[in-house]
């Protein structure tokens, strides 16, 4: 297995401390706080763990409360809110140095058949079609802050490939929409469960910056402050991590320094397989500004 993605894996596996209690590492991966996707999958995966191997992940709906320390583990405490004939509910609370920093709620069900239907997804470019993007050049590389450069110019365990590529440098203003091809850069065998957190960690990556493309930002914009609030998946059919799934995002709404975004995965053959909503800060900040 690729060295990134066994490191990924083992980020997602957790270490069991007590009866549901789970504590999980983190990983600067070069943002300013603990990426958003990391506890997201790592809350899946503490969940998952609660629930008997009949019943997968199908949704999840969390709050990030406290922006979370890279220097530290996060400890995951897994309350057992239901277990139904066919579902089963988890409230996960992630808690680092003494202070709640995420909430969520996660579902899982016995897999059953049922009537199935879906919306059609964008027509666009095989991922073979798309280069994948330029590096930036070593000049505008160095003009940035050092954590922004190691950010930029790390190879992480997913490659992306966007349809519609922008410069994030000097952004131009277009319509809220974004499709980005993604997919593990190495497999990972066939656990379910394992897929389902990988993608619930992914998932965080391209959604809340569609909420900027119509006022030509970035998030390496010096007077934006950017922060997930929220963020919910749902997960609707099988799926593999390790192959291209196209995220198609969208925007429908921006107010009160807030931004909404939705997505959807896709498989090559235009199957839905999840959908993704988030809220997040998009704060416009004069240098005296500080704080949430």
């Amino acid at each position: 297995m690729h060295p990134l993605v066994a490191e990924l894996v083992d980020l997602l596996s957790l270490e069991r401390i007590e009866d549901n209690v789970f504590r999980g590492q983190s990983r600067d991966i070069g943002t300013r706080r603990v990426f958003g996707g990391q506890v997201l999958g790592q809350a899946a995966s503490a969940a998952q763990q609660t629930v008997t191997a009949d019943r997968t992940l199908h949704s999840l709906h969390a709050y990030f409360l406290r922006a979370g320390d890279v220097e530290h583990p996060i400890v995951y405490q897994v309350e057992s809110s239901r277990d139904g004939g066919s579902f089963s509910v988890r409230r996960v609370t992630a808690i680092q140095h003494g202070q709640p920093i995420f909430v969520a709620s996660a579902s899982f069900q016995r897999e059953e058949d049922g009537l199935s239907h879906q919306m059609s997804g964008p027509d666009v470019p095989q991922p073979e079609d798309i280069a994948p993007p330029a590096p930036l050049s070593a000049e505008a590389l160095a003009a940035l802050p050092a954590k922004t450069q190691r950010w930029l110019n790390r190879s992480g365990p997913f490659e992306f490939r966007p349809v519609y590529p922008r410069d994030e440098l000097n952004p131009a203003k277009r319509p809220p929409h974004n499709q980005v091809w993604v997919r593990l850069v190495d497999g990972v065998g066939d656990d379910p469960n394992l897929h389902r957190a990988l993608l619930t960690y992914v998932s965080d990556f391209h959604l809340i910056g569609t909420t900027i493309f119509p006022h030509g930002l970035s998030y390496l914009s010096h007077d934006l402050q950017m922060a997930s609030l929220d963020h919910a998946i749902w997960i609707h059919r099988p799926f593999r991590a390790d192959d291209w799934l196209l995220y198609a995002c969208d925007s429908p709404s921006a107010s009160n320094g807030r931004g909404l975004a939705r997505g959807g995965f896709y498989t090559r053959n235009g199957a839905l397989v999840a959908s993704t909503a988030q809220e997040g800060l998009i704060r416009l900040i004069s240098p005296t500004q500080v704080g949430a």
